[in-house]
């Protein structure tokens, strides 16, 4: 069923939101302390893991751990790369897009049939 198929990567897509911004959302605030931004990346973190294992859990009916593995990277670019632009202003150079590609091809290939 084709919402089988779609839930768990529009819940993969909604944690990498939360993951980018735990991960690299306190570049934009290097003034404050580490522990700070400890802190504060692990309670974004915790939204991302509401969202995160459902999302592989239901998806595992569907998708196979590699597929959905393949799945969240090239879904971690797409984010990461608009998340880079938007929020900490660091647009992507073409070598940038060149290595996501390559990202995006070896996704393809777990996708593939044997």
């Amino acid at each position: 069923m084709a919402f089988d198929r779609f839930v768990p990567i529009l819940l993969l897509l909604c944690s990498n939101v939360f993951m980018t911004f735990a991960w690299y959302g306190h570049l934009k605030y290097k003034a404050a302390p580490l522990w700070l931004a400890i802190v504060a990346s692990w309670g974004i973190a915790f939204f991302e893991y509401m969202l995160m294992v459902p999302a592989n859990r239901w998806g595992s009916a569907v998708y196979s751990a590699p597929q959905l593995k393949g799945m969240q990277e090239v879904i971690t670019l797409v984010v990461f790369a608009g998340f880079s632009l938007w929020y900490l202003g660091q647009p992507l150079r073409w070598n940038h897009w060149a290595g996501f590609a390559l990202i995006v091809v070896a996704a393809w290939l777990i996708f593939m049939e044997p």
